[in-house]
């Protein structure tokens, strides 16, 4: 059959949920098949269309067919067992990705089954128009969406997304508004698998409707951004310094800072800016310009660390593939935060102590917003909000210049000791309230759970909300894979270590032989050359501490594994490996940091050996 149809290979390609980005930038995308281990498979011919097929590997069968049906007035039925059902649905939530691949390889000595569905010629397919279109909009009447004036019944998808329902915002219309927000998904693969839902053809007068609409790009107003960051995703944009200059400077400078942005950066008016607050029992609702937040309330630095709830990611992701960004060591950063205290704000709006009784939470919603107007939103615990002690600021100066665009201009969040996804940036309101946000980023996003738990039986109701972080350090010099010179004699160690709630980081240890002996390094407070920062009062270490260590090479070896771990004042420890750690968002990743270095033996000893 495959010399028939010119099949020349079955071709691994990636499989994305049809909304589109990915997992950890939209609130209802569960799914990252970035990563490449969500694998379907196309038969190619030799006219290069690609042709559905099931392929079947042991149990496991995933068919795709290629006449699609509309549920109430379509003409072409399709129809997939269950094990097509279960196959495709757990390559798209990702954890049937690695079963897939298991199996096909481990049953390399079954002969794959090759189906072929018959393919009806586009000329056949029936035209609708767009009022058709818009009244297939649920599940019972079907739903269909539009691209480039073709119609696609993704009825059978919904069921399967990984992000629920939220796919259903762009039923009965156009895909283009939503594609061209998360335009990182409009790749040929996606579309591939977009084409098998295809029902039908848009009517040339409703297309001309639509090409008249012009869609826009949502990110052309996005900032310039340093070009030595290494990039995790471009729309929207995340990325992190390399770690060799992370640890360079005590205070990491704004244009080397990390990058987390979960949507478009909004465009704000310093002169229209208004920063609402309501919900103060007794308290009246208010209204801050920017001027007034700078003028009616005292001015207040604080240097404090942020940092990723995914950072150090990637080291999940050797262990056992999860859904989030691939974040490095250097989802972490430092700065000095300006401006007026959160506790200052909720007093002038009428806050009284009495009020702790009433209400537990103080919530936080930004500026930036998806197409359907959807708002970037988290809340913190009311206490830490109005202690005198917590720091929290409406921070309008990033290291004593105006926040930068990509930081939260022209006002953000800053909590001291909290989760960086708490730090909510472009703040447009505050909310007193006895409930938490009800943000898909506080409800079903940064919690950390068991290692047994997977996307099937995960319940993000059952854990909290990620607010303080765990002690943390990582090594940023030698990068993995340097080599050092046996001539040096010595070897320079660099890095950094944190602790989440204020705790202070007391001591960080170095291994070089993989944890089997260890040196203390020294810890940095302050910029070198410096003053050395005074220790902060108890409860407020909010900065992080750069360490350096300088050791002898051991004899005789090629490689070194340099280890680091940090202890805080009330001597919480890093995990020594990541395994038990492991959850499936890849969140709160601090296990030991570990690096291997060559070393490199002199040339002339190298002869007379």
């Amino acid at each position: 059959m495959s010399k028939l149809l010119g099949v020349s290979q079955m071709t691994p390609y990636i499989v994305h949920c049809f909304w589109p980005e990915p997992f950890g930038t939209h609130p209802y995308c569960l799914s990252d098949c970035d990563t490449g281990l969500c694998v379907s498979y196309r038969v190619q011919l030799l006219q290069g269309a690609a042709l559905p097929v099931a392929v079947c590997a042991g149990s496991l069968c995933a068919r795709w067919g290629s006449s699609h049906g509309g549920h109430k007035s379509g003409q072409y039925q399709r129809s997939h067992g269950p094990n097509w059902r279960h196959a495709l649905a757990g390559l798209l939530a990702g954890t049937g990705a690695v079963l897939a691949y298991g199996l096909y390889h481990s049953q390399t000595e079954q002969a794959a089954t090759t189906i072929v569905q018959p393919i009806a010629p586009a000329s056949s397919l029936p035209i609708y128009t767009q009022d058709e279109v818009t009244k297939h909009r649920s599940v019972e009447e079907g739903v269909w969406v539009t691209y480039k004036g073709s119609v696609y019944d993704i009825t059978e998808f919904v069921s399967m997304h990984p992000g629920g329902d939220k796919i259903l915002l762009a039923a009965g219309g156009a895909l283009e508004p939503f594609w061209a927000l998360y335009a990182v998904h409009s790749q040929d693969h996606v579309l591939e698998i977009l084409s098998e839902y295809k029902v039908g053809e848009l009517s040339a007068e409703d297309r001309r409707k639509q090409q008249s609409v012009k869609s826009t790009d949502p990110y052309s107003t996005d900032p310039e951004r340093h070009p030595a960051l290494r990039i995790n995703s471009l729309k929207p944009f995340n990325a992190e310094p390399p770690p060799e200059i992370l640890s360079d400077n005590y205070i990491t400078p704004s244009a080397i800072f990390f990058k987390r942005n979960h949507l478009p950066v909004p465009q704000v008016d310093p002169k229209s800016y208004l920063l609402q607050v309501e919900g103060v029992p007794g308290g009246a609702s208010l209204s801050l310009s920017l001027e007034e937040l700078k003028t009616r309330f005292p001015k207040h630095t604080v240097t404090a660390t942020l940092q990723c709830a995914g950072n150090r990611r990637s080291e999940m992701n050797k262990v056992k593939q999860v859904k989030g960004l691939n974040w490095g060591i250097a989802a972490i950063s430092n700065a000095t935060w300006s401006g007026a205290r959160l506790k200052d704000v909720l007093l002038a709006a009428g806050y009284r102590s009495e009020v702790a009784q009433q209400t537990s939470h103080v919530q936080f919603e930004g500026l930036d917003s998806d197409v359907t107007g959807t708002t970037y939103g988290a809340s913190i615990p009311l206490n830490k909000a109005v202690s005198e002690e917590g720091d929290v600021l409406l921070a309008y100066q990033m290291n004593g210049e105006d926040l930068p665009a990509d930081h939260g201009y022209p006002v953000r969040v800053v909590v001291p000791g909290t989760v960086g996804a708490r730090n909510v940036k472009w703040l447009g309101k505050i909310i007193v309230s006895e409930e938490e946000s009800s943000s898909h980023w506080q409800q079903n996003d940064y919690k950390g759970f068991s290692p047994a738990t997977d996307w099937d039986t995960v319940d993000f109701k059952s854990a909290p909300a990620i607010q303080e972080l765990p002690i943390q350090s990582a090594i940023t010099q030698p990068v993995e894979g340097a080599v050092v010179e046996r001539s040096a004699e010595e070897v320079t160690v660099k890095g950094y270590a944190w602790s989440g709630g204020g705790r202070e980081v007391v001591r960080v240890d170095v291994s070089l032989d993989g944890g089997r002996t260890w040196q203390v390094a020294q810890l940095q407070s302050s910029e070198k050359g410096q003053v050395p920062a005074p220790s902060p009062p108890p409860g407020r270490a909010w900065a992080w501490k750069l360490w350096e260590l300088t050791a002898p090479l051991p004899p005789a070896v090629q490689e070194l594994e340099i280890v680091c771990k940090a202890v805080d004042n009330s001597y919480n420890m890093q995990p020594d490996s990541v395994a038990p750690i492991w959850n499936l968002r890849g969140v709160l990743s601090n296990a030991w940091h570990r690096v291997k270095v060559t070393v490199k033996e002199d040339e002339e000893k190298q002869k007379l050996l």
